[in-house]
């Protein structure tokens, strides 16, 4: 997980101000770090895991973080025109609040976990997980982003890493839920910061 961070931070220095392929992936592995807490903790809960149980984590939880960002972009193109001069400081107030409420909530007591993978219980999980690809999606108008490559980046992102969350869970229990949180913030605030900096003409 510390390599993930060393990645995402070279990857911005070499971006040199464009968001870029390695930004978008590194974002996607931040977002779905929600959804892989889930994951493991499905994977936890299931006595007989079957590859079906990781392929519908992944299908719902990979869907909805690459649909709501498209829904974000499209409501944040309404207002690009109306807010372009302060932009970047939308991009860079919404990620660092989306990083920081996913740190808060690897330090908040464990929620018990609905052992079913029926449509009732993971419509909501996966809607849940994803609001935070809603804000991510508004910050995207703002930027110079390919809103069609970056929500399949993220959508793949997510469907892999939420099917091997539900095996790690079932492996080796939560161990690892609040760490994957935790660097799923830690992700998204650098990549706030980077943002802030380039505007401010400081990086890039």
């Amino acid at each position: 997980m510390r390599l993930v961070c060393v990645f995402t931070v070279m990857s911005f220095l070499l971006q040199g101000g464009r968001m870029g392929f390695l930004e978008i992936f590194f974002i996607g592995i931040g977002l779905s770090m929600d959804a892989f807490a889930v994951s493991i903790c499905k994977g936890l809960s299931t006595k007989t895991l079957k590859l079906k149980h990781a392929l519908i984590c992944g299908g719902y939880f990979g869907f909805f973080q690459g649909f709501m960002p498209f829904l974000g972009f499209i409501l944040g193109v309404q207002f690009k025109n109306k807010i372009e001069s302060i932009d970047h400081w939308i991009a860079f107030i919404l990620l660092v609040l989306i990083g920081f409420n996913m740190i808060k909530e690897a330090f908040e007591d464990e929620e018990n976990c609905n052992t079913e993978f029926s449509f009732k219980v993971m419509l909501p999980l996966a809607i849940a997980t994803s609001i935070d690809a809603l804000a991510i999606g508004v910050t995207f108008a703002f930027l110079n982003v390919d809103i069609f490559s970056a929500i399949i980046i993220i959508a793949l992102t997510t469907f892999v890493i939420s099917m091997i969350g539900v095996k790690i869970g079932h492996v080796f229990g939560t161990k690892y839920k609040s760490k994957a949180e935790i660097v799923g913030g830690i992700i998204l605030i650098c990549m706030g910061i980077k943002i802030l900096l380039e505007h401010l003409h400081i990086l890039g």
